[in-house]
């Protein structure tokens, strides 16, 4: 059985990511991409679809870990009766090359360890053929993949397994390496340990040390950021949801899915939380990286897209995984990938924006590239969609995706551009003029006064506090104060936001899921926009208590069970609470601030 989500950590090397519980085992890595096929799944299965579990034999044998300063190198200290060792786990920095390396250092007496290695190909399905090479070095084939693992201990096969046993004493160095290849090619060659372990700190190190400061809450945004360029795909600059799937919204449902893609819609708050922590370097690449996804025809415009921009991520179900504690199905692609959002076009014009405003350059050919996106949005914004949360019911006319579309107008008509565009600039102020009017004339709720989720309905939804921290209205207007009111009345349960209320049946799905923490972080915006200064310490305090012993943030928190839920690491948590944390620092919404100018969200903290 898989651990408590909570319980793994994540390595990373920017081209893929581990998982790692808290018991020494690697249960979830995929080679050599994000989005390849796992070689180890028993996060979302069972032991027999493959791990790599490194502890000592004690089973009383208790344990501390943490990251090396500033980096995903993972360094975990056991005790037992008979002594302490060290396990160091990180993921190398070695060009194309991408694999795990393990060491483990005896501190004191001796300790006797096991290496329990399962590898199964394609999502635990494809039991390799392993070959012993030599004395310290063994291959694993099957189909397209390769791994060779290399050791000095001897590795013995035991069953469908490859274990080892030995003692380590104060002073010894066992190092395991493990990378993938292409099983037609020849293995990879072999890395150094330590001098791979160098070489991973002085990158994670340089990169964490650029930093901008966000006050008290210096060390927690440093840590979303180590976690975010994890996250990132150094090829392309693509940056994924999270690096794992299927992980359960509620523990036993079937609201499981892919999250190893890039969402476009991510552009907005990625670039925000980038910009304010002094990253321009890795927001022109995610800015880059999301022009060429795009690129095309306007109808052809997808919510998601692979690491290099592929537009292909059909949805199919794996049947063999029994899914995380019984949580089926486990699914591979992304069927979103397919559906039709209108507020994709307001937050990438809106993260455009931001981006020139802060520094970066604008692209000569972004100016015809938006207006024909703007012409055909002005040709659709009138049409249902199935919403920022990606709805599998009847499409509606979402207050957040009208909203979004008139962002995307409004920001157009405010930009300043070279050459002669007035009739441009007066064409999209007057679309977004009549986008405004529409909204305020269907989506706020007569006898509340405060917004709603979609056009004639009574109910609620969390992202409307995004519309909240736009320019669409004052931040004091009393269609805003109600709105952020009945979220408060209606949608903040034991303390956290829920996105909405399941049981309307407005997603196609079963109910019950549990809090989405960017939604959270989302309010503690809202209330710095409102001068709430003291509602937003205390919310945002206690969601970074969430995080668990590394600082790491699922999807949603149960806070009846107390568990995190949904996938792991997920980088829209970590993105929230950055654009949160400095805009306690800062005093006005971070958010906001990418889609007003910044001398209009401070305005709106002063109101």
């Amino acid at each position: 059985m898989a651990s408590r989500i909570e319980d793994y950590a994540m390595l990373g090397n920017c081209r893929s990511a581990a998982l790692v519980a808290r018991d020494g085992s690697i249960d979830w890595l995929c080679l050599p991409r994000f989005d390849s096929a796992s070689c180890f799944a028993a996060l979302v299965g069972s032991e027999d679809n493959g791990r790599w579990r490194i502890a000592p034999a004690d089973p009383e044998a208790t344990c501390q870990r943490r990251y090396l300063d500033g980096s995903l190198v993972l360094e975990t200290e056991w005790r037992t009766a008979t002594g302490r060792a060290r396990v160091t786990d990180f993921m190398p920095f070695a060009g194309e090359q991408v694999g795990v390396t393990r060491i483990v250092e005896g501190l004191e007496g001796r300790v006797d360890f096991e290496a329990v290695l399962t590898i199964r190909f394609d999502y635990g399905n494809a039991v390799p053929w392993v070959t012993r090479v030599d004395e310290s070095t063994l291959t694993a084939v099957a189909g397209p993949d390769l791994l060779v693992v290399r050791s000095p201990v001897a590795v013995e096969g035991e069953g469908l397994h490859s274990v080892a046993r030995f003692k380590v004493g104060k002073g010894d160095v066992i190092p395991f390496a493990m990378a993938w290849g292409p099983s037609h090619l020849p293995p990879p060659e072999a890395l150094d340990p330590q001098a791979s372990l160098r070489d991973s700190l002085a990158f994670w190190q340089g990169w964490s040390e650029r930093c901008n400061g966000a006050g008290e809450w210096s060390d927690i945004v440093r840590r979303s950021l180590v976690v975010l360029k994890g996250l990132s795909y150094l090829p392309t600059g693509g940056i994924v949801a999270a690096p794992t799937t299927s992980l359960p919204e509620q523990i036993g449902g079937e609201r499981n899915w892919d999250y190893r893609f890039c969402w476009a819609r991510d552009a907005t708050f990625v670039l925000s939380a980038l910009v304010n922590a002094g990253y321009h370097d890795e927001a022109s690449a995610w800015r880059d990286w999301v022009r060429r996804a795009v690129a095309g025809s306007p109808e052809q415009l997808q919510v998601l897209y692979g690491l290099a921009g592929e537009r292909r991520l059909e949805e199919f179900e794996v049947p063999w995984l029994q899914g995380y504690e019984g949580s089926q199905p486990v699914r591979i692609g992304n069927a979103a990938s397919t559906q039709f959002q209108l507020d994709i076009f307001g937050e990438l014009v809106g993260a455009f924006a931001h981006a020139v405003r802060h520094g970066v350059v604008w692209q000569p050919t972004a100016d015809s590239v938006q207006s024909v996106f703007l012409e055909h949005l002005a040709s659709i914004w009138r049409q249902p969609d199935n919403g920022i949360w990606e709805i599998r019911g009847e499409p509606r006319h979402f207050v957040h995706s009208k909203v979004m579309a008139w962002l995307a107008f409004q920001r157009a008509s405010e930009q300043d551009r070279a050459g002669d565009d007035t009739a441009f600039t007066a064409r999209w102020r007057a679309v977004a003029d009549e986008i405004k009017a529409d909204i305020l004339a269907k989506g706020v709720d007569p006898e509340r006064g405060c917004f709603t989720q979609s056009y004639g309905s009574k109910e609620l939804d969390a992202s409307l506090l995004l519309v909240t921290l736009t320019d669409f209205l004052p931040p004091d207007d009393p269609r805003v104060v109600a709105t952020i009111k009945a979220v408060e009345d209606d949608l903040l349960v034991e303390g956290f936001v829920l996105r909405y209320h399941t049981s309307t049946g407005v997603d196609g799905l079963p109910p019950g899921e549990g809090q989405f923490l960017p939604c959270s972080f989302w309010l503690v915006e809202n209330y710095v926009l409102l001068g709430r200064l003291d509602d937003a310490r205390e919310l945002f305090t206690r969601l970074i208590g969430l995080t668990n012993d590394l600082g790491l943030l699922s999807e949603e928190y149960d806070p009846r069970s107390k568990r995190l839920l949904g996938n792991f690491p997920q980088a829209f948590s970590h993105v929230a609470l950055i654009n949160a944390a400095f805009s306690l620092a800062n005093g006005y919404s971070a958010t906001a601030d990418v889609h007003a100018t910044p001398d209009e969200a401070l305005q709106g903290a002063r109101a």
